[in-house]
């Protein structure tokens, strides 16, 4: 290996291993590892920008793109098919997979597709990939779409499929024939002005050709929705029952956010069919922040609130197994009268039968079990309701357990002054809020509709372009040449394009029959 370059001492080296001895070790401790170092600096950038260019070409290949297009598909598809927390319930969850089988999904993040990192990270190369392919095909498509094919030259109008020859006698003719031929079919033609030849060009919907980046970018919009959701956006639970408000939201990962405002419930309820199946569940729900209510809205399933950013979902529907009102007949039992009234309590109420007699809801249990003497709560749901009430007599002061239904060995409703008969239980209902904060949907919606747009015109709008050049034919002959193409729905094209003929010879029939008239009226 050979340099020029100034030595120690001005002298010039001109190779590494021209010297020997003591002056060789003398220099070499000024210069050792220069030419090595330098020439490993350099393989070094150029293995660098080879691999940049290896990897830069791998992504923007087609077959890259559509791979991962494929696993990104097949991976949200599993997003659906797998049950998804937090919306799903944990024991719903263990219900459905082994125990095995849900620690796997759960260590793959299966169970959390869409905020798994290894999804996101599947998304960003897919974006990348869509940008590389852009980039790479993007300058040619442009300068078609920039600079489209006016005049086409003879090996152009043989490769043409579509193509026709018409005889003519002169050449203005020839293309003022065309010009109408092409405005009855509804183009706009141009005249292509050359140093030896004149042609006609018209085209419709060069648009389309750039159809493919418009989906290119509606994807890139998609994926950027998707990936901001998947880093900055959350999802959370919260239920309220009907007069309570809260602000405070409890996140997939069991922890709670504060809202910087507050919703609360006014009411719930379901509305059923006339057999009793459920018709639609809804919940009236108020917003307010600082201390004023600024939005109201009832909601139903997939119509949600939304204030701010975020969206409430009806999502759960129940009773709570807590009573709100006890409706019942109070009879006095006598032996000259037997007079009813009417009572509705709530638990811990009391009120006055008589002046001598109160009563007072004590206890109400949506699921009754009695053990060992006592009487337990076995459930929320509203299936076995037992209802504890104590009649108090001030003037013997006593009071009387009375159960309803009589529960024997704890009840002591015979040594009531009054019988009691339950009319209607109403218990308290809650509903349960689907909260999410998505600040991506609207990259997401935006590359929807734009997708809407690019396909449309990926396939339903094809770029036409006809050429009409005056030529000599194999026979030496004055002719009119017609050739066109259409980047899709060829078969249209084709009965555009003999259209197009027919009118061109039609043009040229009217035009020799008004020369016959002119030459004999001139005679």
């Amino acid at each position: 290996m050979l340099w020029l370059t100034q030595g120690p001492h001005g002298n010039a080296i001109s190779s590494c291993n021209w010297m020997q001895g003591k002056h060789f070790d003398r220099l070499s401790r000024h210069w050792r590892g220069t030419c090595i170092g330098l020439e490993w600096g350099k393989a070094k950038i150029m293995s660098l920008r080879s691999a940049f260019r290896q990897i830069w070409q791998t992504l923007g290949s087609i077959k890259t793109g559509v791979i991962l297009i494929i696993l990104v598909v097949i991976f949200s598809a599993a997003g659906t098919v797998i049950l998804q927390r937090p919306m799903t319930e944990p024991d719903d969850m263990q219900r459905a997979y082994s125990p095995t089988m849900l620690r796997f999904l759960d260590a793959t993040g299966l169970t959390d597709v869409f905020h798994a990192r290894w999804f996101v990270s599947l998304m960003v190369l897919v974006s990348l990939s869509i940008i590389a392919a852009s980039i790479r095909r993007f300058p040619n498509a442009w300068r078609f779409y920039a600079r489209p094919y006016k005049s086409p030259d003879e090996h152009f109008r043989r490769a043409l499929p579509a193509q026709a020859m018409i005889r003519i006698k002169d050449e203005e003719v020839g293309l003022g024939a065309a010009e109408r031929g092409l405005r009855h079919i509804g183009f706009k033609s141009e005249r292509i002005v050359r140093p030896n030849s004149f042609s006609l060009f018209a085209e419709r919907h060069r648009i389309s050709e750039m159809a493919v980046y418009i989906v290119h970018a509606s994807l890139l919009l998609i994926f950027l929705g998707g990936i901001v959701d998947a880093l900055y956006g959350w999802k959370g639970f919260l239920m309220l029952t009907p007069g309570t408000a809260s602000n405070r939201i409890e996140l997939r990962t069991g922890t709670t956010k504060t809202i910087p405002f507050s919703i609360r419930c006014d009411g719930a309820g379901e509305d059923t069919y006339a057999d009793g199946t459920p018709k639609r569940y809804w919940s009236s729900l108020v917003i307010i922040e600082n201390g004023r209510e600024v939005r109201s809205k009832e909601i139903v399933v997939n119509d949600p609130l939304v204030y701010s950013g975020l969206r409430f979902y009806q999502s759960t529907y129940g009773r709570t197994g807590k009573l709100d009102r006890l409706l019942l007949d109070a009879t006095r039992v006598s032996e000259h009268a037997r007079t009813t009234q009417e009572l509705s309590l709530a638990v811990g109420e009391t009120v006055d039968l008589d002046p001598d007699t109160t009563v007072q809801l004590a206890e109400f249990i949506p699921d009754y079990v009695v053990q060992d003497g006592r009487v337990y709560a076995r459930s929320n749901d509203v299936v076995n309701p037992a209802v504890h009430l104590i009649v108090t007599l001030k003037k013997a002061n006593s009071s009387v357990n009375v159960w309803l239904p009589e529960i024997p060995g704890v009840a002591e409703n015979a040594s009531s002054p009054y019988t009691f008969e339950p009319k209607d239980v109403k218990t308290q209902v809650y509903t349960g809020l689907q909260v999410s904060h998505e600040p991506g949907q609207w990259a997401v919606w935006a590359g929807v509709l734009l997708m809407a747009v690019g396909l449309t015109f990926v396939f339903y709008v094809a770029h036409v372009r006809f050429w009409a050049v005056p030529v000599q034919d194999a026979e030496g002959r004055l002719a009119l040449w017609v050739g066109g193409t259409a980047n899709r729905n060829r078969d249209a094209f084709e009965v555009k394009f003999k259209q197009l003929v027919e009118e061109i010879r039609k043009e040229l029939k009217r035009e020799m029959v008004h020369s016959v008239e002119v030459d004999s009226v001139s005679r």
